[in-house]
């Protein structure tokens, strides 16, 4: 007997409907029956008022993402999918809630989890632009981990009028210890309180127009505040079963009054039913009472009439109870020994009904054992179930299962079966310091050495994905040494793998691709053809390609797309090595957006960032840095963010800005190899024509090495070293290495590198030949390019031969609209010494930021003042500018009467402050 309006919760419903009104997420939390549908759907209905749209869901344990599927299911229903280009991609990620949304030919490899929050996200961004969007997820607590995942990546990016509502007990799940572990503070928890007396009274009003001080007192005692059982209880006293029981009891006697009153049969099927939970199967439920399926729905229907269960919108082979607490009340009222017995019942007829126990079924049959007592049969099958959504690549739901694996473990298990592919899951999930803490039990768990092996292999794994090299190391030393000559192929070829991973040998991957081929293990052989590929590139492009073409091959053979897609990505970046023009690449980041390899999209934009910058095109390449680097630090791809910032800060290296580029490196919190630092130094010093500077990083990136071999476009030293050492005539003869000759960026600066030293032994057709074909070769990379021609053309002038005029002319056209003020001057330098006339290009007050430029500085002392944030003296500034140290000294002297500063250190100061930040 619901009351007609809601008490006491003024305050609470303040908070939800502004929570509507502004966007954001909420939860109510609270127990049972205290009234938190009742909150949400007030607020929702509020949204309505104002014209919004409202998505409802509900979950329920059986079924994963069941709230988020329930409330899109209404959107298809109704308008189907936003015609938004922007959730293109998305389309096989949200098929997961849709399956009619999905796309039978879209790429489908089995979408992270974060992938799947993302398109949500956006999802609700496009339904709520215009009118604003509210999606009510109810039930939470029956939810799955990757539920409450979804709940907090959307508490955290949710913008515009988007608001999500949700509701769950304060039971133990993934909600709850997402807002209660100190994980969560974007959730706004709302805890509706029981009501006091005189609140109860109100409700007492308006549910029977009077309150009887002895109806109002049974019915605050026996409810103890909580709505809804003071609802059932004046239900029932108006009925005449008036109760003199605890609060539970008058509950439980309720819901059996109603469920009695429909018969025997019923009340048998029904509590039967309510062994699986709030939702049921029909089928299952068919064979577990020994029914026709025509009997059955008969037999339901007075429950349906009576408002007990109802027809599930989402399957039409499941029923609900209507009331969440419905099935706990009819277990409750039988003894322990039926409901275990009831569960052994439905365990067996769902392994009859699905054999196999496909998909969801295994995990639900793992609650029943277990429910039954059969602690062993549960967890072998959760431990089945974890497996299953690791392959699916649902590592929480699996971490999840494994975990309740691993607590019904016993000394007489075998660790290794919860173990291992607990640890895989934890290290997929990114729980990696989980993972590692549960090694320290190894050795304590009594297991012979090849289940030994497995771990400390699984280990190394774990160790591989957090870039723990050392441990890494250890693990598979570890590993190796418990092997034995009759070891798993599978285990073997794995641990060739992580060793060639963790030391680029292409040895232990070729060990690794012969026994994947041996034991048919095509996943295994395709990523040791990947890694192989990768690794050829610093031998022979065209090696490399073989292993990609055959990574196809047999990605195709055994139907594997995403290894089919990621093939195609890698021979389209060796084009790119090849030629410079990374049209392939752009058209395999184009493919993967279109099939919905998000992931593997973003992968291939942080390649794309790096290959734009070492062209010149800076502002695609800074228009695309900061539209992908957000998405890419939500979705956690840490290593894809880390390409992306090294790319950012190559381009202001290339473009001479020191602060910007130092932030940039900062910024990576050290994971920046010595190799990536260097090079930047390089073209930043380069392009602050300090050419010393430039030589001194240069020999220090030879020292440290190449590093990763995906950054050898950016790291390997070898073309400009051996341009440089021409110039300063350190070398005589020029080495071209295969691998470096086969790759544009560095063949270019051997091509100079060949001019110079051809021309200074007098061969000036040989010289005039190489730089034409450096022309040639390096046309898809405008600054490099252009930088070359700076420094071959001083080495024309010098021998005399070639065409330097034009050169240099050409550069400072580039370098003056780019307004690299250093090159741009040398150039204009050089042309004069040799006698050939020089552009005055002063820019005036377009070079001077707007700050400065109110005190009166001239375009030649904000050059000087930028000089003076890197703390040079007079002498070494009139180098830079080309001027004579006493023209230094007077700019100097006019910045301190313009800026009003006292001495030099204050301007140093000044120069800092007024400077780097324009830099960047």
């Amino acid at each position: 007997m619901p009351s007609t309006r809601m008490i006491g919760r003024d305050e609470e419903l303040r908070v939800l409907t502004t929570v509507v009104e502004n966007g954001g997420t909420a939860l109510v939390l609270g127990e049972p029956g205290i009234g938190k549908s009742r909150l949400t759907a007030a607020a929702a209905d509020h949204a309505v008022s104002l014209g919004m749209r409202v998505l409802r869901g509900r979950a329920d344990a059986a079924t994963p993402l069941r709230s988020v599927s329930e409330a899109l299911l209404s959107l298809t229903r109704d308008s189907g999918v936003p015609p938004d280009p922007e959730l293109l991609p998305y389309r096989p990620a949200l098929a997961r809630f849709a399956p009619e949304w999905r796309d039978n030919t879209a790429f489908d490899h089995g979408e992270a989890l974060p992938v799947v929050a993302e398109g949500l996200l956006r999802l609700l961004g496009a339904i709520g632009r215009d009118t604003g969007c509210v999606l009510v997820l109810e039930d939470l607590h029956d939810a799955d981990a990757d539920t409450a995942a979804i709940l907090d990546y959307l508490a955290d990016n949710l913008t515009g009028r988007v608001a999500v509502l949700a509701t769950a007990r304060k039971e133990r799940s993934p909600v709850l210890e997402l807002v209660r572990g100190g994980r969560r503070g974007g959730i706004t928890v709302v805890e509706p309180a029981r009501l006091d007396r005189s609140q109860v009274r109100d409700l007492v009003v308006s549910c029977l127009g009077d309150a009887p001080s002895a109806v109002v007192d049974l019915v605050f005692r026996d409810s103890e505040g909580v709505p809804f059982i003071a609802e059932e209880l004046l239900g029932h006293l108006i009925t005449g079963h008036e109760q003199d029981t605890a609060v539970p009891e008058a509950v439980v006697h309720s819901v059996a009054g109603r469920v009695r009153r429909l018969g025997c049969e019923l009340t048998e099927l029904l509590t039967v039913a309510a062994v699986f939970g709030r939702r049921f199967p029909l089928p299952v439920l068919r064979i577990a009472c020994g029914l026709s399926r025509q009997d059955l729905v008969r037999r339901l229907r007075p429950a349906v009439a009576n408002q007990l269960v109802t027809p599930d919108n989402l399957a039409a082979d499941r029923y609900s109870f209507r009331q969440a607490l419905t099935p706990h009340a009819l277990l409750q009222l039988a003894g322990a020994g039926e409901r275990a017995e009831l569960a052994r019942r439905a365990a067996e007829a769902l392994e009859t009904c699905w054999p196999g126990l496909p998909g969801e079924w295994c995990a639900v049959a793992a609650d029943l054992w277990l429910a039954a007592g059969e602690a062993d049969a549960a967890r072998r099958l959760f431990v089945d179930a974890g497996r299953r959504a690791l392959v699916d690549g649902d590592a929480a739901t699996a971490v999840r299962l494994l975990r309740r694996a691993q607590e019904l473990a016993t000394d007489c298990c075998e660790p290794i079966a919860v173990l291992a592919p607990l640890l895989t899951a934890l290290a997929e999930a990114g729980e990696v310091e989980q993972a590692l803490a549960l090694a320290a039990s190894i050795d304590d768990l009594g297991l012979d050495d090849p289940g030994r092996a497995v771990l400390h292999t699984t280990l190394a794994l774990v160790a591989v994905r957090a870039r723990l090299w050392s441990r890494g190391n250890d693990e598979v030393e570890t590993a190796r040494a418990l092997l034995r000559p009759d070891a798993a192929p599978e285990l073997t070829a794995r641990i060739d793998l992580i060793t060639a991973n963790l030391t680029g040998a292409g040895e232990p991957a070729l060990r690794a691709l012969s026994e994947a081929a041996r034991s048919t293990l095509p996943l295994v052989a395709c990523e040791a053809l990947e890694l192989l590929g990768v690794l050829a590139r610093q031998r022979d492009l065209a090696e490399s390609d073989a292993h990609f073409r055959r990574m196809a091959e047999l990605a195709h053979q055994h139907r594997l797309p995403a290894m089919r897609l990621r093939s195609r990505a890698r021979s389209g970046f060796n084009d790119t090595l090849r030629s410079g023009d990374d049209t392939r690449l752009r058209q395999a980041c184009g493919r993967a957006f279109e099939a919905g390899a998000v992931l593997e999209g973003h992968l291939l934009q942080a390649d794309l960032v790096l290959t734009t910058v070492l062209r010149g095109e800076f502002v695609f390449a800074a228009e695309l840095a900061d539209r992908c680097l957000p998405v890419m630090t939500r979705l956690g791809l840490r290593d894809a963010a880390n390409e992306v910032i090294i790319a950012k800060a190559v381009m202001f290296a290339h473009r001479g800005q020191r602060p910007a580029m130092e932030r940039a490196v900062r910024s990576l919190d050290g994971s920046a190899s010595p190799g990536v630092q260097a090079i930047c130094e390089t073209f930043c010093a380069l392009a602050e024509e300090n050419r010393r500077r430039a030589v001194d990083a240069l020999d220090l990136a030879v020292r440290a090495g190449s590093g990763n071999p995906a950054h050898h476009l950016v790291t390997w030293p070898h073309g400009l070293r051996t341009l440089m050492g021409a110039l300063d005539g350190e070398i005589d003869r020029v080495d071209r290495p295969e691998a470096a000759a086969g790759w544009a960026w560095h063949r270019q600066f051997l091509l100079l590198a060949e001019a110079v030293l051809a021309g200074r032994h007098g061969r000036h057709a040989e010289a005039v030949e190489a730089v034409a074909e450096h022309s040639r070769v390096a046309e898809p990379f405008a600054l490099a390019r252009r930088l070359g021609l700076r420094l071959v053309a001083e080495a024309a002038l010098t021998d005399g031969w070639g065409d330097p005029a034009s050169w240099l002319r050409e550069a400072e056209e580039y370098f003056h609209i780019g307004q690299m003020s250093a090159v741009t001057n040398a150039c204009r330098t050089l042309l004069r010494r040799a006698g050939w006339t020089a552009s005055q290009r002063r820019h005036g007050t377009s070079d001077v930021p707007a700050r400065l430029r109110v005190l009166g500085i001239t375009a030649r002392e904000n050059e000087v003042l930028r000089l003076l944030a890197e703390r040079l003296g007079n002498t070494e500034i009139a180098r830079r500018l080309y001027i004579s140290p006493r023209t230094a000294e007077k700019h100097v002297a006019s910045l301190l009467a313009k800026t009003g500063e006292h001495d030099r250190r204050s301007l140093h100061r000044f120069a800092i402050d007024h400077v780097s930040d324009l830099a960047g």
